[in-house]
């Protein structure tokens, strides 16, 4: 049975267990190590006219793969940075990666706001 996409979102944020940056070799680039390396490459992106019902599933089977990889955050950020468009990159899918895009934004301005308002106060004080 598949889960609501909300708890899709706790599991892959916690990953079973992770090697710290400073442990690995830093001279190899974060993807030599990632665990989709030895997975299928179709579980992490959609073929063309996916039914929803197995897309959903091959999402949750990818994050479940992201999960237990050592670099899934390094992953998510490359994803959030590019951005990559398509696929399961660092438990994320590309929906989820475009709500935690449109979340720093929105928190980037609050943070600029609050700024500003602070120095208007400081100089005005």
């Amino acid at each position: 049975m598949l889960q609501p996409p909300h708890s899709s979102l706790q599991v892959a944020a916690v990953p079973a267990q992770r090697v710290p940056a400073r442990e690995r070799d830093q001279d190899a680039p974060w993807h030599t190590e990632a665990v989709c390396r030895r997975d299928e490459a179709g579980l992490f992106f959609a073929p063309s006219k996916e039914p929803t019902a197995a897309r959903l599933s091959r999402e949750e089977a990818a994050k479940r793969v992201c999960a237990r990889c050592p670099v899934m955050v390094e992953c998510r950020e490359h994803a959030l940075l590019q951005p990559e468009p398509y696929g399961v990159w660092g438990g994320l899918t590309a929906a989820e990666r475009r709500v935690v895009l449109a979340r720093r934004r929105r928190r980037d301005l609050e943070l600029k706001k609050a700024t500003r308002a602070a120095g208007r106060i400081a100089a005005a004080g």
